[in-house]
């Protein structure tokens, strides 16, 4: 069906099938930093606490894939340490950027019934706000909860949830089709720990209309620079 549309501006190793599975999928599973919003939560937290150059190393490690996601966390918010009130302030000053197009991609999947996730190693505070913008409720969220002691200051984070360690996202689509009964489900992502959630994915869309990297260009089924033509797909132009 789709094979016809590919043409050699499509990058990916199935974009036919990538594009059979979008078009079909019950849910979708879209990253958050540098996907849904057009930078790195984490660093932004980092730049308006002053610790942006030593946090954006450590993001760029893990994005890679050179190093194990929980250490790359453990060691970014030992150096932020962010307070209840730094997290409130720093979303007031810097309202996270929504990727052009985004919204109309989860638009058109809602209003063709299937449903949206925000899979993410950044922080649930933080993806709130940005999951109301999407019309994605909170309980569709998977992704770390910093804990704070009872005067709002940073005490750590939770190590239980499934996206604070490597190979999170796998983990907590597992969740996600076991609990739900899904039939088809697509991940959507820029980083390393994205293109891991295939299986029990059917497919990983590779983004990377942010930042392209080589590893995840090389593992995406797709690889798409923006969203205009999985929304033609979803929008059964195509």
């Amino acid at each position: 069906l789709f094979s016809a549309a590919v043409s050699a501006e499509h990058e990916g190793n199935n974009v036919s099938h990538a594009m059979e599975m979008l078009s079909k999928a019950n849910a979708v599973c879209f990253d958050v930093d540098s996907t849904v919003i057009d930078e790195e939560g984490i660093d932004v937290l980092a730049d308006t606490l002053g610790k942006g150059p030593e946090v954006a190393a450590w993001t760029a490690k893990a994005m890679d894939g050179n190093i194990k996601f929980e250490d790359a966390l453990a060691a970014r918010l030992e150096i932020i340490k962010p307070s209840k009130s730094d997290i409130a302030s720093c979303l007031e000053k810097h309202p996270l950027r929504l990727s052009p197009g985004v919204d109309k991609l989860v638009e058109a999947l809602h209003k063709r019934g299937t449903d949206v996730y925000l899979v993410s190693g950044g922080f649930r505070l933080m993806i709130e706000p940005v999951a109301e913008r999407l019309g994605v409720s909170v309980e569709r969220i998977y992704a770390n909860t910093i804990t704070f002691d009872e005067n709002g200051n940073y005490t750590g984070f939770d190590s239980t949830e499934p996206t604070s360690a490597d190979q999170g996202k796998p983990k907590a689509l597992m969740t996600i089709k076991e609990k739900y009964g899904y039939e088809t489900m697509v991940m959507v992502g820029d980083g390393a720990t994205d293109a891991q959630a295939k299986p029990p994915a059917d497919t990983f869309i590779g983004f990377g209309g942010v930042v392209t990297r080589s590893a995840v260009k090389e593992k995406a089924c797709w690889f798409v620079k923006d969203f205009q033509a999985m929304i033609d797909i979803v929008d059964n132009k195509q």
